[in-house]
């Protein structure tokens, strides 16, 4: 089960800064932290099912996640990746609509969650807050966009190469400045791209002869970033 947890204040969140929620008056926060609840979750729980209705806004203070859609075959796709000062949910949650998909943690992760109540009433108040949704409702649809057009017009190994990439850019790294700041099974890179699993290793087997990576189990470090940009097909 997740475990119920004291939250730190709004103001005093470490990933507020990076959040929608940065230039919040304070006034505003302590609302927000006034009627917040949040819950611990680990690897393999569910913060939120598909076809379930939305309750709230989640946070994430802490951790990164992972929201995916099951297929008829039970095979999972990974639409998304989130990190700490992102939210989840907050396209049906706006919609009035059921979940679409389910999110679940790739790492221990610390969810804070704001009534939908006190969320519309801050949207509706704070124009600043408004824009910057709007902003994030828009990049999304971009992205989702470009996903389309790779899955159609890109082979399986130019796929995975832009993965790579976009976990590098969007992770960040280790301390050594090369090992992305994830781990991630081979299932889960393959769910991301639109594959099997089996190809997803066997490319990255590719990648290590040539130099473009190096494996330590979930771990992958980026050796020749050039060559995964070639490989990718795509304008550095």
């Amino acid at each position: 089960m997740n475990r119920k947890l004291t939250l730190p204040s709004c103001e005093e969140c470490q990933t507020r800064a990076c959040s929608i929620f940065s230039e919040l008056t304070k006034a505003e926060m302590d609302f927000v932290a006034e009627s917040k609840g949040g819950n611990i979750y680990k690897r393999g729980q569910n913060i939120f099912y598909e076809g379930t209705r939305p309750s709230g806004l989640h946070c994430i203070s802490s951790g990164k996640v992972k929201v995916y859609k099951i297929d008829h075959t039970g095979k999972e796709q990974i639409v998304r990746l989130a990190k700490a000062g992102d939210i989840l949910g907050y396209r049906s949650l706006i919609s009035g609509e059921l979940y679409s998909s389910f999110a679940a943690p790739l790492e221990d992760a610390v969810i804070c969650t704001i009534p939908k109540e006190v969320f519309f009433e801050l949207v509706e108040k704070n124009s600043t807050l408004s824009m910057r949704l709007m902003r994030l409702l828009s990049r999304e649809l971009r992205s989702a966009e470009g996903r389309i057009s790779n899955m159609a017009q890109k082979t399986v190994r130019e796929r995975l190469a832009e993965t790579l990439l976009m976990l590098a850019e969007f992770c960040g790294f280790e301390k050594d400045g090369t090992t992305i700041d994830v781990s991630l099974t081979r299932e889960d890179l393959a769910n991301i791209v639109g594959t099997a699993t089996e190809t997803v290793i066997r490319f990255l087997s590719e990648f290590k002869q040539d130099k473009s990576i190096d494996l330590k189990g979930r771990k992958i470090r980026v050796i020749n970033r050039a060559n995964l940009v070639r490989t990718a097909n795509i304008y550095d």
